[in-house]
Protein backbone atom coordinates (compact mmCIF):
# COMPACT_ATOMS: atom_id res chain seq x y z
CA UNK A 1 0.00 0.00 0.00
CA UNK A 2 1.16 3.53 -0.77
CA UNK A 3 2.53 5.36 2.29
CA UNK A 4 0.15 8.21 1.46
CA UNK A 5 -2.72 6.01 2.62
CA UNK A 6 -0.97 4.53 5.64
CA UNK A 7 -1.70 5.65 9.18
CA UNK A 8 0.53 8.24 10.86
CA UNK A 9 1.24 9.10 14.48
CA UNK A 10 0.90 12.89 14.78
CA UNK A 11 2.21 13.74 18.24
CA UNK A 12 0.37 10.80 19.80
CA UNK A 13 -2.72 11.19 17.61
CA UNK A 14 -3.17 8.35 15.11
CA UNK A 15 -4.28 9.65 11.71
CA UNK A 16 -5.96 7.19 9.37
CA UNK A 17 -3.86 8.38 6.38
CA UNK A 18 -1.35 11.07 5.44
CA UNK A 19 -3.74 13.19 3.38
CA UNK A 20 -4.42 16.62 4.88
CA UNK A 21 -7.29 18.90 3.92
CA UNK A 22 -5.63 22.30 3.74
CA UNK A 23 -7.27 25.42 5.20
CA UNK A 24 -9.47 27.23 2.69
CA UNK A 25 -11.54 30.36 3.22
CA UNK A 26 -15.11 29.77 2.01
CA UNK A 27 -16.98 32.72 3.61
CA UNK A 28 -20.13 30.77 4.43
CA UNK A 29 -20.77 32.10 7.96
CA UNK A 30 -23.25 35.02 7.71
CA UNK A 31 -22.85 35.97 11.38
CA UNK A 32 -19.17 34.94 11.61
CA UNK A 33 -20.35 31.80 13.45
CA UNK A 34 -19.93 28.20 12.25
CA UNK A 35 -23.35 26.66 11.61
CA UNK A 36 -24.94 23.38 10.48
CA UNK A 37 -23.88 23.82 6.86
CA UNK A 38 -20.26 24.34 7.86
CA UNK A 39 -20.45 21.21 10.03
CA UNK A 40 -21.77 19.22 7.06
CA UNK A 41 -19.03 20.55 4.78
CA UNK A 42 -16.25 19.35 7.07
CA UNK A 43 -17.93 16.04 7.95
CA UNK A 44 -18.24 15.24 4.24
CA UNK A 45 -14.44 15.54 3.94
CA UNK A 46 -13.47 13.85 7.21
CA UNK A 47 -11.90 10.82 5.52
CA UNK A 48 -8.78 13.00 5.31
CA UNK A 49 -6.24 12.00 7.92
CA UNK A 50 -6.23 15.59 9.17
CA UNK A 51 -8.46 18.57 8.44
CA UNK A 52 -7.15 22.09 9.06
CA UNK A 53 -10.09 24.46 9.29
CA UNK A 54 -10.46 27.65 7.34
CA UNK A 55 -8.75 30.58 8.99
CA UNK A 56 -10.70 31.47 12.12
CA UNK A 57 -10.03 34.97 13.48
CA UNK A 58 -8.69 35.14 17.03
CA UNK A 59 -10.28 38.54 17.71
CA UNK A 60 -12.33 41.23 16.00
CA UNK A 61 -9.06 43.11 15.59
CA UNK A 62 -7.61 40.12 13.75
CA UNK A 63 -10.42 39.89 11.19
CA UNK A 64 -10.01 41.08 7.62
CA UNK A 65 -12.91 39.41 5.87
CA UNK A 66 -16.60 39.19 6.66
CA UNK A 67 -18.48 35.89 6.93
CA UNK A 68 -15.59 33.84 8.32
CA UNK A 69 -16.30 31.91 11.54
CA UNK A 70 -14.26 33.26 14.42
CA UNK A 71 -13.11 31.65 17.67
CA UNK A 72 -13.21 34.59 20.11
CA UNK A 73 -16.79 34.73 21.45
CA UNK A 74 -18.82 32.15 23.37
CA UNK A 75 -21.29 31.98 20.49
CA UNK A 76 -18.51 31.21 18.03
CA UNK A 77 -17.07 28.53 20.31
CA UNK A 78 -20.50 26.92 20.61
CA UNK A 79 -20.97 27.14 16.86
CA UNK A 80 -17.76 25.22 16.14
CA UNK A 81 -18.75 22.43 18.54
CA UNK A 82 -21.21 20.97 16.03
CA UNK A 83 -18.44 20.83 13.41
CA UNK A 84 -15.94 19.11 15.67
CA UNK A 85 -18.51 16.60 16.94
CA UNK A 86 -19.56 15.84 13.37
CA UNK A 87 -15.98 15.28 12.20
CA UNK A 88 -15.18 13.09 15.20
CA UNK A 89 -18.38 11.07 14.71
CA UNK A 90 -17.05 9.79 11.40
CA UNK A 91 -13.53 9.18 12.70
CA UNK A 92 -11.88 12.41 11.59
CA UNK A 93 -9.32 14.73 13.18
CA UNK A 94 -9.54 18.52 12.90
CA UNK A 95 -7.27 21.42 13.91
CA UNK A 96 -8.42 25.05 13.96
CA UNK A 97 -6.31 27.54 12.05
CA UNK A 98 -5.80 30.61 14.27
CA UNK A 99 -5.78 33.75 12.15
CA UNK A 100 -4.82 37.38 12.62
CA UNK A 101 -4.64 39.31 9.35
CA UNK A 102 -2.77 42.32 10.76
CA UNK A 103 -2.72 45.10 8.16
CA UNK A 104 -4.88 43.23 5.60
CA UNK A 105 -8.07 44.70 7.02
CA UNK A 106 -10.33 47.75 6.94
CA UNK A 107 -11.89 50.03 9.58
CA UNK A 108 -15.42 48.96 8.56
CA UNK A 109 -14.66 45.54 10.10
CA UNK A 110 -12.92 46.86 13.21
CA UNK A 111 -14.60 47.84 16.48
CA UNK A 112 -15.11 51.60 16.53
CA UNK A 113 -13.86 51.80 12.92
CA UNK A 114 -10.32 51.80 14.22
CA UNK A 115 -7.33 51.35 11.91
CA UNK A 116 -6.00 47.80 11.51
CA UNK A 117 -2.91 46.95 13.55
CA UNK A 118 0.38 45.58 12.27
CA UNK A 119 4.10 45.42 12.88
CA UNK A 120 4.32 48.54 10.71
CA UNK A 121 2.50 51.62 9.41
CA UNK A 122 3.20 50.56 5.81
CA UNK A 123 0.10 49.89 3.72
CA UNK A 124 -0.25 46.47 2.07
CA UNK A 125 -0.26 47.81 -1.48
CA UNK A 126 -2.68 45.96 -3.73
CA UNK A 127 -4.19 43.93 -0.88
CA UNK A 128 -7.93 43.90 -0.32
CA UNK A 129 -10.12 43.24 2.69
CA UNK A 130 -13.77 42.20 2.51
CA UNK A 131 -15.73 44.72 4.52
CA UNK A 132 -18.52 47.28 4.23
CA UNK A 133 -18.44 50.05 1.66
CA UNK A 134 -19.72 53.60 2.27
CA UNK A 135 -23.30 52.48 1.65
CA UNK A 136 -23.00 49.63 4.14
CA UNK A 137 -22.88 46.88 1.53
CA UNK A 138 -20.30 44.05 1.76
CA UNK A 139 -17.55 44.27 -0.82
CA UNK A 140 -13.83 44.21 -1.52
CA UNK A 141 -12.00 47.28 -0.24
CA UNK A 142 -8.37 48.35 -0.39
CA UNK A 143 -6.53 47.41 2.79
CA UNK A 144 -6.38 50.50 5.00
CA UNK A 145 -3.27 52.17 6.44
CA UNK A 146 -2.40 50.22 9.61
CA UNK A 147 -1.34 51.40 13.03
CA UNK A 148 1.88 49.84 14.31
CA UNK A 149 1.46 48.04 17.61
CA UNK A 150 3.18 49.67 20.53
CA UNK A 151 5.78 47.48 22.22
CA UNK A 152 3.60 47.20 25.31
CA UNK A 153 0.62 46.09 23.17
CA UNK A 154 2.28 43.03 21.69
CA UNK A 155 1.66 40.97 24.82
CA UNK A 156 -2.07 41.58 24.41
CA UNK A 157 -2.08 40.15 20.88
CA UNK A 158 0.01 37.17 21.99
CA UNK A 159 -2.54 36.58 24.75
CA UNK A 160 -5.33 36.69 22.16
CA UNK A 161 -3.67 33.81 20.30
CA UNK A 162 -3.37 31.81 23.52
CA UNK A 163 -6.99 32.45 24.47
CA UNK A 164 -8.16 31.50 20.98
CA UNK A 165 -6.24 28.23 21.31
CA UNK A 166 -7.98 27.49 24.60
CA UNK A 167 -11.31 28.38 22.96
CA UNK A 168 -10.56 25.97 20.12
CA UNK A 169 -9.92 23.12 22.55
CA UNK A 170 -13.17 24.01 24.34
CA UNK A 171 -14.90 23.86 20.95
CA UNK A 172 -13.62 20.30 20.51
CA UNK A 173 -10.77 20.83 18.06
CA UNK A 174 -7.92 18.34 18.35
CA UNK A 175 -5.39 21.14 18.11
CA UNK A 176 -4.59 24.46 16.45
CA UNK A 177 -2.51 25.71 13.57
CA UNK A 178 -1.04 29.21 13.97
CA UNK A 179 -1.37 31.06 10.66
CA UNK A 180 2.14 32.37 10.10
CA UNK A 181 1.92 32.53 6.31
CA UNK A 182 0.49 34.42 3.33
CA UNK A 183 1.35 37.95 4.36
CA UNK A 184 -0.66 38.09 7.59
CA UNK A 185 0.41 39.39 11.00
CA UNK A 186 3.10 36.86 11.93
CA UNK A 187 4.80 37.29 8.56
CA UNK A 188 4.53 41.07 8.84
CA UNK A 189 6.91 40.80 11.79
CA UNK A 190 9.20 38.31 10.04
CA UNK A 191 9.80 40.29 6.85
CA UNK A 192 12.46 43.04 7.29
CA UNK A 193 11.15 44.98 4.27
CA UNK A 194 7.75 45.27 5.96
CA UNK A 195 8.80 45.36 9.60
CA UNK A 196 10.35 48.80 10.13
CA UNK A 197 10.25 48.76 13.92
CA UNK A 198 13.14 49.87 16.11
CA UNK A 199 12.10 48.08 19.31
CA UNK A 200 12.83 44.51 20.41
CA UNK A 201 10.43 43.21 17.75
CA UNK A 202 12.10 45.26 15.04
CA UNK A 203 14.05 44.56 11.90
CA UNK A 204 17.43 45.37 13.41
CA UNK A 205 18.24 41.70 14.04
CA UNK A 206 16.84 38.35 12.98
CA UNK A 207 16.30 37.50 16.64
CA UNK A 208 14.01 40.52 16.95
CA UNK A 209 12.02 39.62 13.82
CA UNK A 210 11.49 36.07 15.06
CA UNK A 211 10.46 37.17 18.54
CA UNK A 212 6.74 37.71 17.90
CA UNK A 213 6.26 34.36 16.14
CA UNK A 214 8.05 32.48 18.90
CA UNK A 215 6.21 34.31 21.67
CA UNK A 216 2.91 33.31 20.04
CA UNK A 217 4.04 29.68 19.73
CA UNK A 218 5.26 29.60 23.33
CA UNK A 219 2.06 31.14 24.69
CA UNK A 220 -0.14 28.72 22.76
CA UNK A 221 2.00 25.73 23.79
CA UNK A 222 1.86 26.81 27.43
CA UNK A 223 -1.93 27.05 27.22
CA UNK A 224 -2.82 23.80 25.40
CA UNK A 225 0.41 21.77 25.12
CA UNK A 226 2.91 21.54 22.22
CA UNK A 227 1.41 18.26 20.99
CA UNK A 228 -1.71 20.21 19.99
CA UNK A 229 0.15 22.98 18.11
CA UNK A 230 1.12 23.42 14.47
CA UNK A 231 2.17 26.46 12.45
CA UNK A 232 1.83 27.36 8.79
CA UNK A 233 4.68 29.13 6.96
CA UNK A 234 5.10 30.32 3.36
CA UNK A 235 8.74 30.85 2.41
CA UNK A 236 9.07 32.72 -0.91
CA UNK A 237 5.43 33.80 -0.85
CA UNK A 238 4.67 37.39 -1.90
CA UNK A 239 0.97 37.57 -1.14
CA UNK A 240 -0.29 40.92 0.13
CA UNK A 241 2.78 42.98 -0.62
CA UNK A 242 5.43 40.79 1.03
CA UNK A 243 8.63 41.41 -0.92
CA UNK A 244 11.46 38.90 -1.08
CA UNK A 245 14.49 39.78 1.03
CA UNK A 246 18.13 38.74 1.14
CA UNK A 247 18.10 36.39 4.13
CA UNK A 248 14.76 34.63 3.58
CA UNK A 249 16.29 31.16 3.72
CA UNK A 250 18.25 31.93 6.86
CA UNK A 251 15.19 33.49 8.52
CA UNK A 252 12.99 30.45 8.00
CA UNK A 253 15.78 28.02 8.84
CA UNK A 254 16.35 29.85 12.14
CA UNK A 255 12.63 29.95 12.93
CA UNK A 256 12.16 26.24 12.22
CA UNK A 257 15.25 25.34 14.26
CA UNK A 258 13.63 27.11 17.22
CA UNK A 259 10.33 25.30 16.57
CA UNK A 260 12.19 22.00 16.55
CA UNK A 261 13.42 22.67 20.08
CA UNK A 262 9.82 23.17 21.21
CA UNK A 263 8.60 19.83 19.85
CA UNK A 264 5.33 21.08 18.38
CA UNK A 265 3.09 18.70 16.44
CA UNK A 266 3.85 19.96 12.95
CA UNK A 267 5.17 22.64 10.63
CA UNK A 268 2.91 23.20 7.61
CA UNK A 269 4.75 24.69 4.63
CA UNK A 270 2.76 26.42 1.89
CA UNK A 271 4.74 26.02 -1.33
CA UNK A 272 4.62 29.31 -3.20
CA UNK A 273 8.07 28.83 -4.68
CA UNK A 274 6.87 28.38 -8.25
CA UNK A 275 4.19 31.04 -8.39
CA UNK A 276 3.81 34.62 -7.29
CA UNK A 277 0.25 35.95 -7.60
CA UNK A 278 -0.35 33.48 -10.43
CA UNK A 279 2.80 34.28 -12.43
CA UNK A 280 5.67 31.88 -12.89
CA UNK A 281 8.88 32.88 -11.13
CA UNK A 282 12.44 31.66 -11.28
CA UNK A 283 12.89 27.92 -10.95
CA UNK A 284 15.68 28.71 -8.49
CA UNK A 285 13.04 29.21 -5.79
CA UNK A 286 11.72 25.70 -6.45
CA UNK A 287 15.21 24.32 -5.87
CA UNK A 288 15.72 26.52 -2.83
CA UNK A 289 12.50 25.28 -1.25
CA UNK A 290 13.66 21.69 -1.66
CA UNK A 291 16.91 22.57 0.09
CA UNK A 292 15.01 24.38 2.83
CA UNK A 293 12.72 21.39 3.37
CA UNK A 294 15.77 19.17 3.78
CA UNK A 295 17.07 21.60 6.40
CA UNK A 296 13.70 21.53 8.15
CA UNK A 297 13.82 17.75 8.19
CA UNK A 298 17.13 17.80 10.04
CA UNK A 299 15.89 20.39 12.55
CA UNK A 300 12.51 18.77 13.27
CA UNK A 301 13.32 15.34 14.71
CA UNK A 302 10.07 15.19 16.72
CA UNK A 303 7.87 17.37 14.54
CA UNK A 304 5.95 16.39 11.41
CA UNK A 305 6.29 18.32 8.16
CA UNK A 306 3.24 19.02 6.00
CA UNK A 307 3.58 20.43 2.49
CA UNK A 308 0.77 22.12 0.56
CA UNK A 309 0.61 23.78 -2.84
CA UNK A 310 0.17 22.16 -6.25
CA UNK A 311 -0.05 18.74 -4.61
CA UNK A 312 -0.74 15.57 -6.61
CA UNK A 313 -0.74 11.93 -5.58
CA UNK A 314 2.53 11.35 -7.44
CA UNK A 315 4.29 14.30 -5.84
CA UNK A 316 2.98 13.39 -2.40
CA UNK A 317 4.14 9.79 -2.69
CA UNK A 318 7.58 10.87 -3.86
CA UNK A 319 8.14 13.37 -1.07
CA UNK A 320 6.78 11.07 1.63
CA UNK A 321 8.70 8.13 0.22
CA UNK A 322 12.06 9.90 0.35
CA UNK A 323 11.37 11.29 3.84
CA UNK A 324 11.19 14.97 2.86
CA UNK A 325 7.69 15.36 4.32
CA UNK A 326 5.34 13.31 6.47
CA UNK A 327 1.92 14.54 5.33
CA UNK A 328 0.63 15.99 2.06
CA UNK A 329 -2.00 18.75 2.04
CA UNK A 330 -4.54 19.21 -0.73
CA UNK A 331 -6.61 22.38 -1.01
CA UNK A 332 -8.79 23.08 -4.03
CA UNK A 333 -9.27 19.40 -4.98
CA UNK A 334 -11.20 18.94 -1.71
CA UNK A 335 -13.75 21.60 -2.72
CA UNK A 336 -15.41 19.50 -5.43
CA UNK A 337 -14.29 16.07 -4.20
CA UNK A 338 -15.47 15.39 -0.65
CA UNK A 339 -14.25 11.81 -1.16
CA UNK A 340 -10.82 12.94 -2.38
CA UNK A 341 -8.94 10.30 -0.40
CA UNK A 342 -10.78 7.46 -2.14
CA UNK A 343 -10.44 9.10 -5.53
CA UNK A 344 -6.68 9.39 -5.04
CA UNK A 345 -6.43 5.85 -3.69
CA UNK A 346 -8.31 4.34 -6.63
CA UNK A 347 -7.16 6.63 -9.41
CA UNK A 348 -10.71 7.87 -9.99
CA UNK A 349 -11.17 11.14 -11.93
CA UNK A 350 -11.55 14.37 -10.03
CA UNK A 351 -14.53 16.70 -10.34
CA UNK A 352 -13.52 20.25 -11.23
CA UNK A 353 -14.82 22.91 -8.82
CA UNK A 354 -16.90 25.90 -9.86
CA UNK A 355 -14.70 28.90 -9.03
CA UNK A 356 -17.72 31.22 -9.01
CA UNK A 357 -18.92 29.49 -5.83
CA UNK A 358 -15.61 29.49 -3.91
CA UNK A 359 -16.56 32.39 -1.64
CA UNK A 360 -19.93 33.23 -0.10
CA UNK A 361 -23.34 31.95 -1.09
CA UNK A 362 -25.23 28.95 0.18
CA UNK A 363 -25.17 25.21 -0.39
CA UNK A 364 -24.36 25.40 -4.11
CA UNK A 365 -20.68 24.73 -4.68
CA UNK A 366 -20.22 24.01 -0.99
CA UNK A 367 -22.01 20.89 0.26
CA UNK A 368 -23.68 19.69 -2.95
CA UNK A 369 -20.69 18.01 -4.66
CA UNK A 370 -21.39 14.28 -4.97
CA UNK A 371 -18.95 11.48 -4.18
CA UNK A 372 -17.63 9.44 -7.09
CA UNK A 373 -19.81 6.65 -8.44
CA UNK A 374 -18.30 4.44 -11.09
CA UNK A 375 -21.68 3.70 -12.72
CA UNK A 376 -22.24 7.42 -13.33
CA UNK A 377 -18.77 7.78 -14.79
CA UNK A 378 -19.31 4.86 -17.18
CA UNK A 379 -22.68 6.29 -18.24
CA UNK A 380 -21.15 9.70 -18.88
CA UNK A 381 -18.33 8.16 -20.93
CA UNK A 382 -20.85 6.23 -23.03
Amino acid sequence: MSELFSSFDLAGRMLRNRVVMAPMTRSRAPDDVADERIALYYAQRATAGLIVSEGTPISREGQGYLFNPGIFTPTQVAGWQLTTRSVHAVGGCIFAQLWHVGRVSHPSIQDGRRAPISATSKVAVGATAFGYDESGKPGFLAAAPPRPLGTEEVDRVVADFAQAAANAVEAGFDGVEIHGANGYLVEQFLNPLVNDRTDRYGAGTMENRLRFALEVVDAVCARIGPDRVGIRLSPYGQLFDMPHYADMDETYAALVAELGQRGIAYVHVMDQSGFVMGDRVSESFVDRLQALLRQFRRDLPRTAIILAGGMTRERAEGLIGDGTIDLAAFGQPFIANPDLVERLRNGWPLTQPDRATYYGGGAAGYVDYAPYREADHVADAA
